[in-house]
């Protein structure tokens, strides 16, 4: 029966090993304390932050946070520590914006020009 089990999860380990190793987890040290220079919204479902040495990084939403696309500023929650992860929260006007995955990123996508 031990044989079966250990069958039977090897895929499943080897599948999320995988979907680790292709997008890193990352975090940003001192967030609270001058860690973000930039943030840009990306839609409701989204958050770009680029870190003091000009970094970015992209923070996925649990969910939609509808004010974001209309924010002059934000807020993160750390939970007593002060490094922004995928364990944190955006806080936009009031609504809590639970993080799902922050991943190292290229930045915001550049707009086109207007021709």
């Amino acid at each position: 029966m031990k044989t079966l089990i250990a069958f039977l999860a090897a895929p499943l380990l080897a599948a999320g090993a995988m979907a680790s190793a292709a997008s890193p987890e990352a975090s940003i040290p001192f967030v609270n304390h001058g860690g973000v220079w930039n943030w840009q919204a990306d839609g409701s479902h989204g958050l770009y932050v680029q870190d003091q040495h000009r970094r970015w990084y992209y923070a996925k939403l649990m969910g939609n946070c509808f004010d974001l696309p209309f924010a002059n500023a934000v807020g993160f929650e750390t939970r007593g520590i002060d490094t922004l992860d995928k364990f944190g929260t955006v806080i936009v006007r009031g609504q809590r914006c639970p993080i799902m995955s922050f991943t190292l990123s290229y930045g915001p996508p550049v707009k086109a020009k207007k021709g």
